[in-house]
């Protein structure tokens, strides 16, 4: 067996089961799992109509690099969304969800004739980053994101003589689970990086089209109700809904920092998905799209790696693509379910307003967020994850202690009472 398989940590579910084996929930109250990032809206009738219309595609094999149609879709979808111009045939390549291509990325790109091979990466982060690095013959280096240095990765704190063994750069924006968006200067500067080191840039955007309004987009995030100019840090919550969302100033790409910038895309590749976007988790399909060569080469590993997307799927998602009116009644419900919550759980957590995605990260009282989690799963039933599942010992510490991850994928009900609960569980201990 591949002994690097022994290297890989459990996962945060498996951590969270483990945490909670033994406790017995609150019988009298029914449960909310706000722990697990999964969308539960409905997913919308005319994907699974596309998906159903074309299942006499399974009569055939796939081929790896997906239909003209569906890459002709991404494309005009990057277009819409980000202002760039993808050639459909060599920028652009369908993957099975964000999670496998995150991963075979760094199996496709890692120079294994190097002896020592660096993947940098966020803390708190995704796991599969780690176990891509680490399975691909790489040792991840940890950026901690902090509520201190605005969720940024710094990358003046990796050692100078590191950079020339560094070879692939996770960034996620929006972050998970801090909400972070990265801005035109944090682009900036990681463009340069990987032009002066020679290393690929991983962007994963899974959370992009989940987002909400702000007084200056893209530029200086604030928390709802934050007046422009205050200083969000140990801001507890928020003091006002928020505005109408402006469907206008969605959360800076990537794709079209590179554009703003004056430069190509080189060195740079964008991971997207429809799981958050359309509430498909179990479509599994999503894109890279970016640098040419690099996903020239990412092709043909995925041409061995037999992991051509299914007919019908690459249907259905070709309509998904092609389709915005779904995606703005999607931020709305979550707009709605922040804007509900929020105001609850200001004065028993502390958090910031996330820029985007669907998650709270909220620091906790006492700042125990593993025993925080588990009372609360035994006396409120409510299931919330602990930070430090999702984060790694770095730079003197865990960035991820003492805050725990809100996933508001559930109901506007389920999730207001959710919040109730906490909020009772706060006040009585």
């Amino acid at each position: 067996m591949n002994p690097r398989l022994q290297q890989l940590q459990p996962y945060p579910f498996q951590k969270l089961r483990e945490l909670f084996a033994g406790v017995t929930a609150e019988p009298g109250l029914t449960a909310i799992n706000l722990s697990i990032g999964e969308p539960k809206h409905p997913t919308p009738a005319f994907i699974k109509e596309a998906l159903s219309d074309a299942l006499g595609g399974l009569a055939h094999y796939p081929i790896t690099q997906g239909s003209d149609a569906l890459r002709e879709s991404i494309a005009d979808w990057c277009r819409m969304r980000y202002g760039v111009e993808l050639d459909p045939a060599t920028e652009v390549l369908p993957v099975n969800g964000s999670r496998e291509a995150l991963f075979a990325f760094a199996q496709a790109v890692v120079d294994q004739t190097r002896h020592v091979k660096r993947i940098l990466s966020p803390n708190p982060f995704y796991q599969i980053y780690e176990g891509a690095a680490i399975l691909a013959g790489a040792k991840p280096y940890f950026l901690n994101t902090t509520p201190e240095n605005g969720y940024r990765m710094d990358f003046s704190q990796v050692p100078d003589d590191m950079w020339e063994t560094v070879q692939l750069v996770y960034v996620c924006s929006p972050g998970n689970p801090t909400g972070k968006v990265m801005s035109l200067d944090d682009w900036r500067e990681v463009f340069a990086l990987a032009d002066a080191h020679d290393f690929i840039i991983a962007a994963d955007e899974c959370y992009s089209e989940i987002y909400f309004p702000h007084p200056k987009p893209l530029m200086k995030p604030l928390p709802f109700g934050i007046p422009e100019g205050a200083h969000p840090k140990g801001h507890k919550g928020a003091k006002a809904e928020p505005k109408a969302i402006d469907e206008d100033a969605p959360p800076l790409g990537a794709l079209t920092a590179a554009k703003q910038l004056g430069r190509d895309f080189s060195r740079l590749v964008v991971f997207n998905s429809l799981s958050k976007r359309s509430n498909v988790p179990g479509l599994r399909s999503g894109f890279v799209a970016g640098d040419a060569e690099a996903i020239k080469q990412f092709l043909l590993y995925r041409t061995y790696h037999g992991s051509a997307m299914n007919p019908a799927i690459q249907a259905a998602s070709a309509a998904a693509w092609a389709d915005e009116a779904h995606v703005v009644e999607n931020r709305r419900q979550y707009r709605e379910k922040f804007a509900a919550v929020m105001p609850m759980l200001k004065d028993v957590l502390e958090f910031d307003a996330p820029d985007a995605a669907f998650y709270l990260w909220a620091r906790v009282p006492g700042g125990g967020d593993t025993a925080f989690a588990r009372e609360l799963f035994r006396k409120k039933h409510v299931t919330v994850l602990p930070g430090s599942f999702l984060a790694r010992e770095a730079g003197g510490g865990n960035p991820g202690q003492g805050f725990v991850r809100i996933a508001l994928v559930d109901g506007l009900e389920q999730c207001q009472e959710a919040a109730r609960r906490i909020v009772d569980f706060v006040k009585e201990a």
